[in-house]
């Protein structure tokens, strides 16, 4: 059964700063990031436990998939998806983003 993928504010607006971010550059290639991000989001739904347990988390609940260079960090519940974070792959879960999760 398909799960329903929700996008917390902040993941919605750590996508809003990647596409500003590389449209500087290239509006072009920032589309299809854009597009890449939440394509894979939307992919989910399907198959929720695909990605890895956030290194910086001990609960499995707490999920991780990279698109292109980016995390995108989600909490996996019993009828939905919630996408908490999309963030630089460089970059380590800082502790507002954790607490989004915790409070999953």
């Amino acid at each position: 059964m398909a799960r329903r993928v929700v996008w917390s504010p902040e993941a919605l607006s750590d996508v809003e700063e990647i596409a500003s971010y590389i449209s500087r550059d290239s509006p072009r290639f920032a589309k299809s990031v854009v597009s890449k991000i939440l394509s894979a989001a939307e992919g989910l739904a399907r198959l929720p436990n695909r990605g890895r347990t956030v290194p910086e988390t001990a609960d499995p609940s707490i999920r991780e998939i990279f698109v292109y260079s980016y995390r995108l960090i989600y909490r996996v519940g019993e009828k939905e998806i919630t996408v908490a974070a999309v963030i630089h792959g460089r970059r380590l879960l800082d502790a507002e983003k954790g607490r989004l999760l915790d409070e999953g």
